[in-house]
């Protein structure tokens, strides 16, 4: 496994592509409510992006046709954004990645539609925690298991499950570069972290089981047990002294 380590003129050259996602989800947190559809956020989100000089990645991706991923209440990520009106109640993450000068950044959300059962609130505080918890424990150093331990452990003891099966990822020049991880882990297991590399953190926590399966569709992933699921996913620089968060809102 080769992992990249970028330099300081080369972070600087990424943070664009940051600040273009972080500006993505400051407009959405600002529009999202009951009766918007997640159609509507993918033209904001594509619109938006391509106003910066900038490409919306996923278009095209693998075969997948849009600029988000909207993933709402049992749907845990990939979900196809579509017209129908999101309901007071339900939960919605939305997960984008955009280009610019070359360089890629990704960052996911989960919002509260109106007001939302104390059980879905209580997931989404828990999953912004493991992803705040995961950030911390990203320094020089530590393993990717001490960094997914510690989140994995937070979840846990709250009661909820740690998706297995969709893992972080570096990012560079592409959205998915070398190394790719699980965000459950053990204490002084995996590669170790280094000044330069440039990953995500994006626990996907849910109520119920961490299993899940694949609609037909061939993207969109779904909670075996139809409970809901949150995801919170910065794209960070490893250094000293703590991660810079590219995609800081």
């Amino acid at each position: 496994m080769s992992i990249k380590l970028y330099s300081p003129e080369q972070i600087s050259e990424m943070r664009r592509a940051g600040e273009i996602v972080a500006e993505c989800h400051r407009r959405i947190a600002a529009m999202i409510r009951p009766g918007v559809t997640t159609m509507d956020i993918e033209r904001l989100v594509a619109d938006y992006i391509r106003s910066q000089d900038a490409t919306p990645y996923t278009i095209g991706y693998k075969g997948y046709k849009y600029a988000t991923c909207a993933s709402v209440n049992d749907v845990i990520a990939h979900g196809f954004p579509n017209d129908t009106p999101l309901a007071d109640g339900d939960i919605a993450t939305i997960d984008i990645v955009a280009k610019a000068d070359g360089w890629v950044s990704d960052s996911a959300w989960t919002y509260a539609i109106g007001d939302i059962p104390d059980g879905s609130r209580k997931l989404m505080q828990v999953t912004k925690e493991c992803l705040d918890i995961g950030i911390a424990a990203a320094v020089p150093g530590n393993r990717i298991g001490d960094v997914m331990h510690a989140l994995q452990k937070h979840a846990e003891s709250n009661g909820f499950s740690v998706v297995r099966d969709l893992l972080g990822h570096g990012v560079g020049a592409e959205v998915h570069e070398e190394p790719s991880y699980s965000h459950v882990g053990k204490p002084g297991k995996g590669f170790r972290l280094k000044e330069g590399m440039v990953l995500t953190i994006e626990p996907m926590i849910n109520e119920g089981t961490f299993e899940m399966f694949i609609d037909s569709d061939g993207w969109t992933c779904r909670t075996f047990d139809g409970k809901r699921s949150a995801q919170y996913e910065h794209t960070l620089v490893v250094r000293e002294g703590g991660a810079l968060i590219l995609t800081q809102q």
